[in-house]
């Protein structure tokens, strides 16, 4: 199977979008004819941002990997919501809807959701040596390689002298 490499964006960039997304809909709903499920969905995102412990996070109640399932429920809320019949809803309240449950899940999608100490961790095992090893490794060969033509040129000064 193909693994994707894809790009991982620091979690608090996540949750800012969030809050802006959520913006978004509170601010489309107002300029529709029947604002309730925009209104709605776009304080569904804004709560799930605002409750998560993270950089951005007001509230801190609930941990990373919680708040990544619970984006997962709240994509699928926004998209039934599009896609709902029994609520009268105007087509573009609907778009919009769609459009940012798109966006939220481009963006779940990309996101870095480990703590800090799994994401330093993860560095570290796939970082390149740092200059300093590097360094000590050259440090260590030039000494390694001089201290061996010292007792090259001691031990071919001793045959001179039988």
């Amino acid at each position: 199977m193909v693994k994707i490499e894809r790009a991982r964006r620091p979690f608090w960039m996540h949750q800012i979008v969030e809050y802006m997304l959520g913006l978004i809909l509170i601010a489309a709903a107002v300029q529709q004819p029947n604002p309730a499920v925009p209104a709605v969905m776009g304080l569904l995102i804004i709560l799930n941002a605002a409750i998560t412990i993270g950089p951005a996070g007001a509230f801190r109640i609930m941990s990373r990997k919680v708040h990544r399932v619970l984006d997962l429920l709240v994509i699928a809320i926004l998209a039934a919501s599009t896609l709902q019949t029994w609520v009268d809803e105007d087509t573009t309240g609907r778009l919009v809807v769609g459009a940012i449950t798109f966006v939220l899940f481009i963006v779940w999608f990309h996101t870095d959701f480990d703590e800090r100490s799994d994401r330093k961790a993860r560095r570290a095992a796939r970082a390149k040596p740092q200059s300093e090893e590097l360094g000590k490794q050259a440090g260590r060969v030039v000494g390694d390689t001089v201290n061996s033509l010292k007792r090259w040129k001691d031990s071919i000064g001793d045959d001179d002298d039988e």
